[in-house]
């Protein structure tokens, strides 16, 4: 009984985690918070409804502790590019599609970005591999902390 209650306090810690992160949508409204806190912009390239590496990368790096710890030192924006017309507006994803051609050139989904307040690109991390290792996705954070 006891493990049963350790795992469903676990359970509800991780996603306690994801709810408690707040992800901008605009990118204007980021940049603006930005400078008030002097955080950098994270940038998160997604394909919600499509994307198999971007569902596993949410769960396995987004939705954990220790990304919801760093996360409290960055400006979190999410560009989300489905394929399901009924996810986001049409206005959003006018503005998404903008953000893929000036940021996501690449069009490799996911894919991070760190901005500064400015819009400035600081550096950039493409992909997810299936062996779901999110060493890397760590250590790009935590140099884009860094080297704030």
């Amino acid at each position: 009984m006891k493990k049963l209650i350790l795992i469903f306090v676990l359970c509800i810690g991780f996603q306690s985690v994801a709810q408690s992160l707040k992800w901008e949508t605009d990118f204007e409204t980021a940049k603006k918070i930005s400078s008030q806190q002097n955080k950098p912009i994270l940038v998160y390239f997604n394909g919600s409804d499509w994307c198999g590496p971007c569902k596993m990368l949410k769960k396995d790096f987004f939705e954990t502790p220790e990304f919801g710890k760093r996360a409290q030192r960055m400006v979190l924006l999410m560009v989300d590019m489905p394929r399901r017309i009924d996810i986001i507006t049409p206005e959003q994803k006018k503005k998404n599609i903008e953000m893929v051609k000036k940021y996501n050139t690449e069009g490799s989904y996911p894919t991070l970005v760190a901005l500064n307040e400015h819009g400035h690109i600081i550096g950039e991390l493409g992909g997810y591999s299936f062996l779901r290792e999110t060493d890397r996705h760590f250590a790009f954070v935590d140099s884009v902390i860094k080297n704030r």
